[in-house]
């Protein structure tokens, strides 16, 4: 028996349902594009928080190792990204404009209640129109995101910082 066996081996990695960039790659092409532009004029730190948090609720474990990673790789605090998931407790780590983004972000993600009104008026104290109009579409650009990865089960793990930036 291998010391890997007795000490308890891995699970299997899970292979890919469907390489989609490849079968679809102008749609592929089209989210680069609607990434880069929803990006414009938003703080990195706060982009990588979003798209982190959006991808703990939607359960998208390629785009949780692509967004901690890159977020670890910009010079976010390991602190910060492993409170996010319990951020209503551990308030003291963010600023209040990035709780209202987070809020935002959770609100955009789960559209089952709508988005609150105070959320989004939370949201509009902290960001300018321009501003606010990027945040939202930042988050709906990762919900699009998380849902081709979770829908075709990408595989994490082999992301490299910086790899499709």
């Amino acid at each position: 028996m291998s010391t890997t066996q007795e000490s308890g081996a891995y699970a299997a990695e899970e292979a890919p349902r469907l390489g989609w960039a490849e079968h679809a790659p102008e749609v592929y092409k089209a989210m680069i594009r609607l990434e880069t532009a929803a990006r414009k004029g938003l703080d990195p730190a706060l982009y990588e928080l979003v798209k982190i948090r959006a991808s703990q609720i939607n359960r998208c474990a390629f785009c949780l190792d692509m967004h901690t990673k890159d977020a670890l790789a910009a010079g976010e605090s390991v602190e910060r990204i492993v409170q996010l998931s319990a951020w209503q407790e551990s308030r003291h780590f963010y600023t209040e404009k990035e709780l209202a983004a987070i809020e935002l972000t959770e609100a955009v993600t789960v559209l089952t209640e709508g988005v609150p009104d105070e959320v989004y008026d939370r949201a509009a104290e902290h960001f300018e129109e321009a501003e606010l109009a990027q945040l939202i579409a930042a988050i709906t650009v990762i919900n699009a995101w998380n849902r081709f990865g979770v829908t075709t089960r990408m595989t994490p793990g082999h992301y490299r910082p910086g790899q499709h930036g």
